[in-house]
């Protein structure tokens, strides 16, 4: 499995510099959102190595290897935590480094961005599986249209809202609140690894 892994930093090894290099252009740009760019780099790569598996028949190819449909199901999700931790972990170094900031980690910061990537992944991938990417990028246009008619017509500091709702998040004490959030995405989390198995384990190539 960790070679299945493994296969996708390699199948993007020539584009990592270009997502290191975009990122520091970013924070040398003073951009005040880390949680929104790390959030984005992270999901981008995953979905990213997911969609060349969809190539050239390479779902035919990896059928073929001594692994199971739970284990290539399997490596995603692993790998999916494991990019996200590697990208949250540079941006936050890398503005560190060029911005001067007296703390290095913002766990909470981090605890966050990590949380909305197992999220967006727990409906991303069974998608995916199912339909394939080209009808999540479908999906996810939609959204958006649907986000800019709420904050043009109904909403319009929907932004402002948002930002709040974060911060709240960010000067929580309560540890309950925190724990019940972080329980709540991990059966989120494997719930949809469990249905992205059942889905993959049922298409034929």
């Amino acid at each position: 499995m960790i070679n299945l892994i493994l296969k996708d930093v390699l199948i993007q090894k020539k584009i990592i510099l270009f997502y290191i290099v975009t990122i520091i252009l970013y924070l040398l740009s003073g951009i005040s959102s880390l949680i929104l760019l790390g959030f984005v780099y992270s999901v981008v790569f995953i979905m990213s190595a997911f969609s060349y598996d969809e190539k050239d028949n390479a779902n035919i190819l990896l059928n073929s290897l001594p692994y199971t449909r739970k284990e290539i199901v399997s490596s995603k999700y692993i790998g999916s935590l494991i990019f996200a931790t590697i990208f949250i972990f540079i941006v936050y170094i890398g503005d560190f480094l060029l911005n001067g900031k007296e703390v290095l980690f913002i766990w909470k910061e981090m605890l966050l961005i990590f949380s909305l990537v197992m999220v967006a992944i727990s409906f991303m991938f069974p998608i995916s599986y199912k339909f394939k990417t080209q009808y999540l990028m479908i999906v996810s246009g939609a959204l958006f249209g649907i986000y800019l008619l709420i904050i043009n017509t109904f909403i319009p500091n929907f932004n402002d809202k948002l930002r709040e709702l974060i911060q709240r998040f960010l000067t929580l004490q309560e540890t309950e609140m925190y724990l019940i959030a972080i329980l709540t995405i991990i059966i989120l989390y494997i719930g949809s690894w469990l249905l992205s198995i059942r889905i993959y384990e049922r298409k034929a190539f």
